[in-house]
């Protein structure tokens, strides 16, 4: 069996792998709102790129801004970071077909839903919704996504 680590895209926070290869398919660790890098987490709409922010919906009014931008920018950034370290597994977000999804708040699932869409706008993924009290590694994590990607081994 064909098996591989890879500690890259979405980097791990502690000593475990961001994605693991087991022959075709690609079997991505739960990835949290935080930047690696910085160990910054991503509160807002102020945390994304200009594009990702406009993509959204940000309004520029508060009173809306501070109750969706929270969980459409966490949504964003993880699944941006699924996309990234599945592209550099060799692979796209066509390949991701199965999601699980931890949420703090189950209210926010049609948020999330929305950003979702823009990241997988044909054939939905087979999805499993999780609610859970806590993520870690505090509570200002309001998600966390794994994902499995099938992407067959080039012949030899």
């Amino acid at each position: 069996m064909n098996m591989k680590t890879i500690n890259a895209g979405a980097a791990p926070l502690a000593r475990y792998a961001s994605y693991r290869r087991v022959g075709d398919f690609i079997f991505l660790s739960g990835v949290l709102p935080i930047d690696p890098q910085s160990g910054l987490a991503i509160m807002g709409y102020a945390d994304l790129p200009a594009e990702a922010r406009g993509a959204l919906g940000e309004t520029g009014e508060f009173s809306v801004d501070a109750k969706e931008g929270p969980i459409l920018a966490q949504s964003w950034y993880v699944l941006s970071r699924i996309r990234d370290t599945v592209e550099q597994a060799g692979g796209s977000m066509a390949d991701v077909f199965k999601l699980v999804q931890y949420f703090r708040n189950l209210d926010h699932f049609p948020y999330y839903n929305r950003v979702r869409k823009m990241f997988f706008p044909g054939e939905p993924v087979v999805s499993t919704v999780v609610g859970i009290n806590s993520l870690m590694p505090d509570d200002r994590m309001l998600i966390e996504i794994e994902a499995t990607a099938y992407l067959p081994l080039a012949p030899r």
